[in-house]
């Protein structure tokens, strides 16, 4: 088992707090919230001892040991798209391909933002297998909570994600998203949304130890009974708005992009 879970506490466990360059990558994502790679330099600048102290319960748990000793390979499995292919519609796996294919997304692209962002894994090699497989695990989030990829479906993915795993990074883009995306779009229930979210992930099972190797066959309604989800309610209610004011901020992306 991990090296990590046998140091004292608090040795060489903390990574130093950079609240400067937080700032500055939340302000280059305020201005592109296309760019993920500001969304990991966020996490990594604030993060502190959160994937440590995540990870040894992740660790402590039945299912984690099992994760570790497998060395289960999640981004292989999400990069097989033939594999993925062959999964019967409404299962997981086809949710999770059409999810990526139809967002014009890859598995490859979250480890090519991570990099960008100047991600470095950890020297203890579990440690930074856990790490990797949250962020590969990030749109597998979306499929099994219901959240699209528009602004408010990815601040309450990470509301949710708050709630399961706390880390002060995703704190911050939440506590500063909230207020700016109501700033943008005032008929949006950005806050009670953001609420539901955060709610769902405290009652929820713990979606980071879930087998998500072992299920991809799975019907996608099963594995969110097993997760305890429920649907979310007052995103759902707001989607269409939602939608409406993504495709405006995309259009003046393009506009902007041209100019």
């Amino acid at each position: 088992m991990s090296n990590a879970l046998n140091q004292p506490k608090g040795h060489e466990l903390r990574l130093p707090i950079r609240p400067g360059e937080a700032i500055a990558a939340m302000r280059r994502l305020t201005r592109d919230k296309e760019d993920t790679a500001q969304v990991f330099r966020i996490v990594k600048a604030l993060s502190g001892n959160s994937y440590y102290r995540n990870f040894r319960r992740f660790a402590a748990s039945s299912a984690g040991k099992r994760i570790l000793l497998e060395r289960a390979d999640l981004l292989g499995t999400l990069c097989d798209r033939d594999r993925l292919k062959r999964c019967e519609p409404g299962t997981l796996g086809r949710a999770y391909l059409d999810f990526v294919y139809g967002e014009g997304l890859t598995a490859e692209g979250l480890v090519d933002a991570s990099e960008a962002g100047g991600i470095t894994d950890f020297n203890d090699p579990e440690v930074a297998r856990y790490r990797k497989r949250l962020r590969d695990s990030h749109d597998l989030f979306h499929v099994v909570t219901g959240y699209g990829r528009d602004a408010l479906g990815e601040l309450c993915v990470l509301s949710f994600c708050n709630a399961q795993f706390f880390n002060h990074g995703i704190a911050f883009i939440v506590a500063i998203g909230i207020p700016k995306m109501l700033a943008e779009c005032a008929r949006l229930p950005v806050s009670r949304a953001a609420f539901e979210a955060w709610r769902r992930g405290r009652n929820a099972a713990d979606l980071t130890t879930f087998y998500w190797e072992a299920h991809i066959d799975t019907p996608l309604e099963e594995v969110r009974w097993r997760l305890n989800l429920k649907p979310p309610v007052c995103y759902l209610g707001a989607q269409d708005l939602s939608r409406s004011f993504e495709r405006d901020f995309q259009a003046s992306r393009r506009s902007k992009l041209h100019a």
